[in-house]
């Protein structure tokens, strides 16, 4: 997706793309790209065109990219949800004249740029309208980022605001925020704001101003855990619930955060790299790192202890009549009796 900015940046156009990936923000990135630097804002009325073919059969956007721009040089179509290229059902039943399409992707109009877009992991490749798509058009896959392509990703955000961010300030952003890059884009944002004048995200900046995320609150409880710190978990436990959130909530992350520990126990138990349980687990690599160093403060008794307690904390809060944030409550203490013993 790099490589794909940087002709857009250059004006490099293909009158093809295709983007897909399960990375939103890279996709919706590409788009806001390709519209700054494809049409004026006076242009948008009359060059501008989006559909989406869980309604709207594909020969319509096809008939659309095939008329002359008015009042500009380019017309820009987006194109969404092209379902046909993978093995999805769609929520409606639309025809769709896939023709129409194969005959535009090997001569599409040069005054047209048309972008087909999918949130999709991956692609069914055994398609003939799949292969006609790799074969023509430029293809930006929005792949989750690793690590360390988080990193210079963040980097070089910063960059483009004019500033510098170290590498200890990069890695407690992403401890504290997560990988989501919605979520960083928007705290990277916040802290060039704060950080006018001085043309550096400090490490102190971000301690103080980043935004935890929830799974970050829940992390650190869960090592507030570990340390037999109990009334600090439950701190941070009361502190999520005056920020409104739902116990029931809370029950599903937490086992999420405990279910990736003992699998990355388990995992690193047969001899997987982190890098190979990220992969296996389709999680990225940070929160694999960051269960690894948890999952050694724990037995494999422990843990096996605990999903039991939080499969049965869960039973409980849909049929009991028990307060859903006590039991959530109770789940904590019996943790710390359980280390105890």
């Amino acid at each position: 997706m790099i490589d794909l900015w940087k002709k857009i940046e250059r004006q490099q156009f293909s009158p093809l793309y295709l983007l897909y990936g399960k990375e939103d923000y890279l996709i919706q990135e590409t788009k806001q790209k390709l519209i700054n630097k494809v049409l004026t804002p006076e242009e948008m009325d009359f060059n501008y065109a989006s559909y989406d073919l869980e309604e709207t059969p594909i020969e319509v956007a096809v008939e659309d990219a095939e008329t002359f721009p008015f009042m500009g040089e380019k017309r820009l179509v987006f194109v969404h949800n092209p379902y046909f290229l993978t093995t999805e059902k769609p929520k409606q039943k639309v025809d769709h004249h896939i023709e129409a399409l194969e005959a535009y992707i090997q001569a599409p109009a040069p005054y047209t740029i048309f972008v087909l877009i999918g949130t999709y992991e991956k692609l069914d490749e055994r398609k003939k309208i799949t292969k006609l798509l790799k074969k023509h058009a430029e293809v930006g896959q929005a792949n989750q980022l690793n690590d360390n392509d988080l990193k210079s990703w963040i980097v070089d955000r910063a960059n483009e605001h004019g500033f510098r961010i170290g590498k200890e300030a990069t890695e407690m952003l992403i401890e504290l925020s997560g990988t989501n890059l919605n979520s960083l884009a928007n705290e990277i944002d916040k802290l060039c704001l704060f950080a006018t004048g001085e043309k550096e995200i400090t490490l102190q900046m971000v301690e103080q101003l980043t935004a935890r995320s929830l799974e970050q609150n829940i992390f650190k409880l869960v090592e507030k855990v570990v340390q037999r710190r109990i009334d600090e978990a439950l701190r941070i436990y009361y502190d999520l619930l005056k920020q409104n959130e739902e116990p029931i909530k809370l029950l599903a992350v937490l086992a999420n955060q405990f279910r990736l520990i003992y699998q990355t126990k388990e995992l690193a138990r047969r001899g997987y790299g982190q890098q190979q349980i990220a992969s296996h687990l389709k999680v990225h690599p940070f929160r694999v790192k960051l269960a690894a160093g948890q999952a050694k403060l724990f037995s494999e008794e422990e843990l096996n202890h605990i999903m039991f307690l939080l499969a049965e904390s869960d039973y409980k809060m849909k049929t009991s009549g028990l307060r859903k944030e006590m039991i959530i409550e109770m789940f904590l203490f019996r943790i710390n009796e359980k280390r105890r013993d």
